[in-house]
């Protein structure tokens, strides 16, 4: 037993998941990396099989990074990294845009757009206690943690960078 369970210990209800909640895989979709001024992000889609991003999304998304970067409010310059574009439900989407800093570091900012909004738009996330990556894009984080091991493991060249943005996932999360 872990430390801290006694052996036929009760254990406390879990609270943070809803009785009536059913849980379905999605799928990661990788698309084309998003080329900027100065680095590449390689793409992933989410979504469930029977209601994908909508390409009129995806093409929103892509544009919306191009355009913080151009205007200077996202700050991704020489970083590799990767977006995620997370169909939650609906009409309501994250836009995920991760970096690697310092060596061995996921760096994050999070956008998000409602069926009631024009364009994504920074989300915020209040409090010290906050979430992160949800279940599914938690699949891609993986994936791409592995794909960056190897990449720092390697003769880091530009024969390196290039088998980095091409290595992607697909499949069912």
């Amino acid at each position: 037993m872990p430390d801290g369970i006694a052996a036929g210990a009760e254990l406390p209800p879990i609270t943070s998941v809803a009785a009536g909640y059913v849980h379905r895989d999605k799928l990661i979709t990788p698309g084309d990396l998003v080329t900027l001024p100065d680095t590449r992000l390689k793409w992933y889609d989410i979504a469930l099989a029977d209601t994908p991003v909508p390409a009129e999304i995806h093409g929103l998304a892509r544009d919306f990074i191009a355009r913080e970067v151009a205007a200077g409010s996202l700050k991704v310059s020489g970083e590799p990294g990767f977006a995620v574009l997370h169909r939650c439900g609906g009409d309501f989407y994250f836009l995920a845009v991760c970096t690697w800093r310092n060596e061995n570091e996921l760096w994050e900012t999070v956008y998000a757009k409602t069926a009631a909004d024009i364009d994504f738009k920074l989300f915020p996330l209040p409090g010290p206690h906050r979430g992160t990556f949800c279940v599914w894009e938690l699949g891609t984080v993986w994936h791409e943690q592995q794909a960056w091991r190897r990449y720092l493991r390697s003769t880091r060249d530009a024969a390196a960078h290039a088998a980095y943005l091409g290595d992607s996932y697909a499949g069912p999360v």
